[in-house]
């Protein structure tokens, strides 16, 4: 994979993103059940530090920087349920429509530094299953831009699809 290829599936996850949203009532979107305790906003919420930590890894990368930027989440946090606890807490009292914004933003951030990324930049991609996993490979750097997206099909996306039909019903 080269980095246009990298891009271009960066663009249709995205667009996959943007259909998956489209089904959901804006009235429903602080409606928790999506998973045990949050709401579709909770989840989205929760998704955005992970985006942030990629780009911030990116800018590193861009700034021939060696060293890992901290994570967006409070350095004392260790392990996923401190860290989705303070993610939660923190995002509780924005709005939808702001987290929609701020997500898209990071989108648009992430596209923005795969695009200046050097031409001959190394991209691996690791099969698991029957999906694809993309890492830009810089020194001992190694990175994946579509965290975001892998995290949502591994970890959420059945969750979010059987809320979705039960909706429905």
């Amino acid at each position: 994979m080269n980095k246009s290829e990298l891009l271009d599936w960066l663009q249709a996850e995205h667009q996959q993103w943007q259909a998956l949203l489209k089904q959901i009532d804006p009235g429903h979107m602080e409606q928790v059940g999506v998973t045990t305790h949050w709401s579709i906003k909770d989840l989205i919420a929760h998704l955005i530090p992970d985006a942030v930590r990629c780009i911030d890894q990116l800018q590193a990368i861009q700034r021939h920087d060696a060293e890992t930027p901290p994570p967006p989440w409070p350095a004392h946090l260790q392990n996923d349920d401190e860290i989705n606890a303070w993610i939660y807490e923190t995002n509780q009292a924005r709005s939808v429509d702001h987290i929609l914004e701020e997500l898209e933003q990071t989108f648009q951030q992430l596209f923005t530094l795969v695009k200046e990324l050097p031409e001959d930049v190394q991209i691996e991609t690791v099969l698991q299953g029957d999906r694809s996993y993309y890492f830009v490979l810089s020194g001992e750097q190694r990175l994946q831009p579509g965290y975001i997206f892998d995290h949502f099909h591994d970890d959420h996306e059945q969750d979010v699809r059987a809320w979705l039909t039960q909706m429905e019903m």
